[in-house]
């Protein structure tokens, strides 16, 4: 008597989904042949989106490849990913910010601090060295101005063949969402912020 035979009807039911499943999903993977450096966006109003960025970094350097990351906006350095990451052989880390909008109330100074920002990112765009390169919270530099799309899309386009590059912030531009392999718009349903709780290490910084 075979294993099949012993297969109550519904994990016999069980058993051939799964079986057609695997034919779809083998096909699809064979058919893959491109091999090519990918644009990611993480946009959305959910948290969570510079986490999976980051989380990429971690994976980068798992393969003994290398990563640089802008963080444009945000200027606080006691955060958990930089404290980790910034430390190990391979990342390259730069704060390219002076903190949030409400923070600062300085337009001039957010401007030049993300233009210093972005011309570190361009070299690091150029150097095939690099395997990935985070601009995180990027989004907002174009919304609020501070960049132009001609001065950020070309250097995107024109990287390295096999480099990766993932953009992280709200309300990305349509022209981000046009470029990119891949998109991933992150939904907000709660969070414990609107309740009062604060932030947490490890959690949300």
């Amino acid at each position: 008597m075979t294993d099949t035979e012993n297969l109550t009807e519904e994990d016999r039911r069980h058993k051939e989904r799964t079986r057609k499943l695997k034919t779809v999903v083998d096909a699809r993977i064979a058919a893959a042949k491109i091999d090519k450096g990918l644009v990611l966006v993480l946009t959305g109003n959910g948290k969570g989106k510079s986490s999976s960025a980051f989380g990429m970094v971690a994976r980068t350097l798992g393969y003994g490849r290398t990563a640089a990351v802008f963080q444009f906006i945000k200027s606080k350095v006691d955060v958990g990913e930089r404290a980790f990451l910034s430390s190990q052989p391979g990342v390259t880390w730069e704060n390219c910010g002076e903190g949030f909008t409400w923070e600062t109330q300085n337009r001039q100074r957010d401007i030049a601090a993300a233009q210093a920002g972005w011309e570190k990112a361009r070299v690091a765009l150029a150097d095939p060295a690099i395997s990935l390169v985070v601009l995180d919270e990027l989004t907002y530099l174009i919304n609020y101005g501070y960049l132009t799309l001609e001065e950020v899309l070309p250097a995107i386009r024109n990287r390295p063949e096999m480099q990766h590059v993932v953009i992280t912030g709200r309300a990305a531009h349509a022209e981000f969402i046009e470029l990119a392999d891949t998109v991933s718009k992150i939904g907000d349903e709660k969070h414990a912020f609107r309740n009062g709780i604060k932030a947490q290490p490890g959690i949300d910084l």
